[in-house]
């Protein structure tokens, strides 16, 4: 770390003495800006700096404002070899008994940038004290967080390299907009921002600068470029939390209040007007989900290419087709609240299949429904439960749509009914399960994704022309369960549900000799049956992230990030692997991977 000191000046005559008197024993070089002072002032400060060898004198012929002050002094010892510069203001305001716990952080975060947190005392005027507050404001809206407690304290460490890339790439503000401007895209530049506690006061003969109407306007000028620069970056901020994560380490997108004020809807005016209000809900979250969106366009964009006549989308597939599939979620959510209020009645749903799975529970042995994140399944259960009373049992995540479930909940109370929250797959889950299998229950898995914790746990198959990891986990415990498996899709065509049920085996239960053989076998078939409907309706896939991403790049990130986290905690932790076996999340995963209204 080599640092240098940073003072503008703008006929500043009473305190710069005082200060420089105070700053030598730090030993620091100082570049002290002259912005166009008076001749009086200039004189001034040339004699200081002929008085002070660790004094660099920089001119500027006219005033130009201090944010132009503060960057030819940074530019300037930056030029000049330095990593660091502590900008302090000439009026004698700051506590320079706080430079060394400054200098301090700034060794313990080298690239952070670190900035004085103001307290106050009587001396401050209220007007700019209330003022400053609004300011708060704003910087948190433009940088969509809290990280920046104080943005126009002029007391701060700057990390000169990310400061000259900053001023390389933007014009920045050159007067009382400067602190401000560069605090607020510095953080956008990923910059860390820390705060120390520093005492500021307002001397009596202290002059200032500001400008009222005129810094005010600037001020707010500033803000509103800010607020709109927000906006455009708004979807690579979002998107930063979900970047190279696996699909079950995603949060769930979009507030409880937010989901209820459309269930509130709902219960107001119905499907209808729900679906009004939701609309530009969904807009919102197909501009702001990149990684939602960017999968979106993939998947569709493999399905064409493999079916290039395919009626649904459009050659070539753009945006377009993208907000069509985000479209096809949020209706499919609004025929979920409808199945749970029973506004959706078996008669409106075409299951020719049917008696498949009724010959299967009249037997008294119940099955295994392999089912996925493909079309709205959730209907047939919500159906069942209402009209024919059949027990189905779903294993799921409810953590991944607990706002919306939640909120499913006050709609209907039964729609948490025969639920089977797994986290993790042990004895006790297993001997559940069969207890419900040998009662002549359906248990339902979905099994068209891996868990972050399968460890390489999976089978590789073609999927749409590229091999994609299926879990290993549902067909083992349907092997365990020895009773009949199927598959099943409910996907709505011309205007109806259809439901479809095929046969995949009397039992994966078998010898050990070839066991892994007959579990591969298995998936192999699953992965054909639902490449085959999905491509069929390629609008109702629900998997909203990179479906062919492989599993080892999953668990090397995952490795990454958890050395990470040890690293930074300086100890190690240990966690028990969860089973393979993937839940339904409660149908169905959002464009964000998990449910999302």
């Amino acid at each position: 770390m080599k640092l240098a000191l940073i003072i503008p000046n703008y006929n500043h005559q009473q305190a710069i003495a005082d200060t420089l008197v105070a700053l030598a024993p730090f030993g620091l070089p100082c570049y002290l800006i002259n912005d166009g002072s008076n001749d009086e002032t200039r004189y001034l400060l040339q004699s200081l700096a002929d008085k002070y060898d660790w004094v660099t004198l920089l001119t500027h012929p006219f005033n130009r404002g201090k944010g132009a002050a503060v960057t030819t002094g940074l530019r300037a010892a930056f030029a000049d070899g330095f990593t660091h510069a502590l900008q302090i203001d000439a009026d004698g305001q700051h506590c320079l008994d706080d430079i060394p716990t400054m200098i301090a952080a700034s060794e313990a975060e080298p690239l952070a940038l670190i900035s004085g947190k103001p307290q106050y005392d009587e001396s401050v005027p209220k007007g700019r004290l209330y003022g400053r507050y609004i300011t708060h404001f704003w910087v948190w809206v433009e940088t969509l967080s809290f990280d920046i407690q104080d943005s126009m304290c002029g007391f701060r460490v700057y990390p000169l390299a990310a400061t000259e890339q900053l001023f390389r790439e933007q014009a920045l503000g050159e007067r009382m907009d400067f602190d401000i401007e560069i605090m607020v895209k510095l953080h956008w530049q990923g910059v860390p921002v820390t705060h120390i506690p520093t005492k500021v006061i307002y001397p009596e003969d202290g002059i200032s600068h500001f400008q009222g109407v005129k810094d005010n306007i600037r001020i707010s000028a500033m803000h509103t470029g800010l607020f709109f620069g927000m906006l455009k970056r708004l979807p690579k901020i979002l998107s930063k939390k979900n970047a190279n994560k696996h699909w079950s380490a995603m949060g769930e997108r979009g507030s409880y209040w937010g989901i209820k004020l459309i269930a509130d809807s709902y219960r107001l005016g119905g499907h209808w007007l729900c679906r009004a209000i939701m609309y530009p809900v969904i807009c919102y979250f197909f501009l702001t989900g990149v990684t939602a969106r960017n999968a979106s366009m993939d998947f569709l964009r493999r399905v064409k290419l493999k079916h290039p006549l395919h009626e649904q989308l459009s050659d070539p597939v753009t945006w377009r087709d993208s907000l069509k599939h985000f479209f096809a979620f949020g209706n499919a959510a609004l025929d979920r609240i409808d199945a749970w209020c029973d506004r959706i009645k078996l008669a409106q749903v075409d299951f020719p299949d049917r008696h498949i799975l009724a010959d299967q529970v009249e037997s008294g042995q119940g099955a295994v429904l392999l089912v996925s994140h493909l079309g709205n399944l959730e209907l047939c259960r919500a159906i069942s439960i209402h009209q024919q009373q059949v027990k189905v049992n779903v294993m799921v995540l409810t953590s991944h749509a607990e706002n919306f479930n939640n909120v499913l909940k006050q709609l209907n109370p039964n729609s948490g009914l025969n639920l089977i929250q797994v986290n993790e797959l042990g004895p006790s889950t297993a001997m559940l399960l069969q207890d419900k299998i040998a009662a002549g229950e359906l248990v339902v898995i979905a099994a068209d994704r891996t868990s972050s914790d399968t460890a390489g746990r999976v089978f590789y198959h073609d999927f749409i022309d590229q091999q994609a990891a299926f879990p290993q986990g549902p067909f083992i415990l349907a092997g365990l369960l020895d009773c009949p498996v199927y598959t099943m899709f409910c996907l709505q065509e011309q205007g109806r549900y259809r439901v479809h049920v095929e046969h995949l085996s009397d039992s994966l239960k078998g010898p050990r000799a070839g066991r892994t053989e007959r579990l591969d076998d298995a998936a192999c078939e699953y992965s054909r049956r639902l490449e085959h409907f999905a491509t069929s309706q390629p609008l109702q896939w629900f998997n909203f992230y990179d479906f062919w991403r492989r599993d080892e790049d999953s668990q090397r990130v995952k490795a990454e990030q958890a050395q990470t986290t040890a690293e930074s905690d300086s100890s190690h932790s240990s966690s028990t692997p969860s089973s393979s076996a993937q839940p339904a999340s409660s149908q169905h995963s959002s464009p964000n991977n998990k449910q999302e209204q």
